[in-house]
């Protein structure tokens, strides 16, 4: 009996994962698949990306799906429309043989009439980013009514993102649902949250450790000087020529620059970012995919949901703040059973953080000296030596040229043969790295204060506030609108960034309450939006906006006065994912 038709799966989709080379479920398969496919029972899986949670709630959901029934059955959210995509495309596969299923993804960024026209045909599957599902909902394009079972696929990633209103908002719509299935890479009280609130009795399966990295990846990390990142990056890479890797940024900026700067040197490497149009996403990540890039740099919004297999290693450029952000980064490598390195530039005064991420992972963590010049020199030079040995010359008629090779080198030792070799290829790399200067910095030992400011043994809300706020370049701004004048997080969201014509990746953490509510932001555009929004008015109210410690202050104008008569109509709401 095939493996995965013990599991209970029917034949057609054992006929569809058995095409696609699946000869042994991922042990999150073993383990969810036979629980799920009761279709009755609420279901949390705590796993790391890339160990097979598509296929371990995808197969279930298409065999419970009723073919005859032409209505949405089951709902998957996720946070990214990459991910969405993804998932589409591999619930398509695993249904090859399942006749009369169909699935659509939802997300923002594409033609809301053409996913309208769609889902009225009629749809058994809806896969779908919080944004643009709300906006259905909105629009009365979707009916939720009659939803059986709803997948929360990377929850805490929805949840790092400012979903939480959003998730509340979709599983209250979901009334007449049979089963939730929620999966996630870690457990935050947050996510512990939705399963008390809206989950009975939910069947839990962890592999690994509970808020765990993957075992297949070793964590290293190298402590250099702030003005020396992009040198100790660029080594890096050259000490490792095989390298097929995702490099992560905080900013949108920093992706840019450094891009562009490691491209004039001649690297294979791309941006990813919030900048770029959905066509050129797909245009970046269709080079990378087929590997015609070596690298792939990303700010962690833009690289959410990025499947890619083979990923030799993750660079963080920098440590994220949200120490949750690192479980996801360094998971795009050492995924289905193959091993994978994280490498992590830091500055002494992060060493706290690496500290913290042991704990929080259950992971060592080695620190490794940024190689020399001279080391990354031999690096280099035996790899070249290592392809040249391996070059293929069965194919040609190289015979027909060996007299007049043997003629010309007749005279030439094999020795001075290697260096010429030698010399043609690396000579400009040679004299970069001639007077490479050591980049390592000593780390700063016993600094209690910062280690002991918040007791890091625990992983709860405390810490992570912790790693989150200290000194991340965000300021927190006060604003007089809340749920009261109808918004909802995701909406609310959309209308600020309307409003200011600033850029998602700008925001951190957004907190609504009733009446107000409380924005974070990157420091350098607090002005700009409170410059934007506050003192205009909005349902006859005016607008107040200013930093929560009172900070910022509008400017006055030429009359000395904040003009707080600006008033404007609501705009049509856009979706976003």
């Amino acid at each position: 009996m095939n493996a995965f038709e013990a599991l209970g799966l029917n034949e057609q989709l054992v006929q569809a994962v058995t095409d696609l080379g699946f000869e042994t479920p991922s042990e999150i398969q073993q383990k969810a698949i036979p629980i799920l496919l009761s279709g009755t029972t609420d279901f949390i899986g705590l796993a790391q990306t890339g160990t097979g949670k598509t296929a371990a709630f995808g197969l279930p959901l298409l065999q419970l799906i009723d073919p005859s029934q032409r209505h949405a059955q089951a709902l998957v959210v996720c946070p990214t429309r990459e991910l969405c995509l993804q998932i589409t495309n591999d619930l398509e596969k695993f249904k090859k043989y399942s006749k009369n299923i169909f699935t659509e993804a939802v997300y923002g960024g594409a033609s809301i009439t053409m996913q309208i026209r769609n889902l009225k045909k009629g749809v058994q599957i809806v896969v779908a980013t919080p944004g643009r599902l709300i906006d259905l909902i909105e629009r009365k394009a979707i009916d939720l009514q009659q939803v059986k079972y709803v997948v929360l696929d990377e929850a805490d990633e929805m949840l790092n993102m400012g979903f939480r209103d959003d998730i509340d908002f979709v599983l209250k719509n979901t009334i007449n649902r049979e089963s939730t299935w929620l999966f996630s890479a870690t457990m935050p009280p947050e996510v512990r949250a939705i399963s008390k609130n809206y989950m009975d009795s939910p069947k839990e399966v962890t592999v690994g450790k509970k808020n765990s990295g993957n075992a297949n990846i070793d964590h290293q990390y190298f402590v250099v000087a702030q003005q020396h990142r992009f040198e100790a990056l660029k080594r890096l890479i050259d000490f490792n020529p095989g390298m097929y890797g995702i490099i992560f940024t905080r900013t949108k900026a920093d992706a840019q620059e450094i891009s562009e700067r490691l491209a004039k040197s001649g690297y294979e490497i791309e941006a990813l970012h919030g900048d770029l149009t959905q066509q050129q996403r797909d245009k970046v990540m269709g080079r990378f995919r087929t590997k015609n890039l070596q690298l792939l740099i990303a700010t962690d919004v833009a690289a959410r949901g990025i499947d890619v297999d083979g990923v030799t290693h993750v660079i963080n450029y920098e440590l994220p703040d949200d120490m949750e952000v690192y479980t996801h980064r360094s998971g795009r490598t050492g995924r289905a059973g193959k091993t994978g390195i994280c490498l992590s530039i830091c500055h002494s005064k992060e060493i706290y953080k690496i500290k913290s991420l042991e704990r929080m992972i259950n992971a060592k963590f080695h620190k490794v000296d940024v190689p020399s010049g001279k080391e990354v020199c031999r690096k280099q030079f035996f790899h070249f030596m290592d392809t040249l040995m391996q070059a293929d010359v069965s194919h040609g008629d190289y015979e027909t040229f060996l007299p007049d090779l043997m003629e010309k080198f007749a005279d030439v030792s094999k020795e001075e043969v290697l260096q010429r070799v030698a010399a043609l290829e690396f000579n400009q790399f040679l004299k970069y790295y001639e007077n490479a200067e050591d980049l390592n910095r000593n780390e700063m030992r016993g600094d209690r204060r910062q280690l002991n400011a918040k007791d890091t043994r625990n992983t709860g809300r405390t810490e992570r506030s912790d790693f989150r706020r200290r000194d991340n370049g965000y300021t927190r701004l006060f604003i007089n609108l809340g749920t009261k004048d109808g918004f909802y997080k995701a909406s609310f969201l959309q209308f600020i960034l309307d409003e200011s014509n600033l850029k998602k990746e700008v925001l951190g953490k957004i907190d609504m309450r009733e009446m107000n509510s409380w924005v974070e932001i990157d420091k350098a555009e607090a002005g700009r939006m409170i410059n934007a929004i506050d003192g205009k008015r909005y349902n006859n109210r005016t607008i107040r906006m200013n930093e929560a410690d009172g900070g910022y202050r509008r400017p006055a104008d030429d009359n000395g006065s904040r003009d707080r008569k600006k008033s404007f109509a609501p705009r049509e709401r856009r979706s976003f994912s």
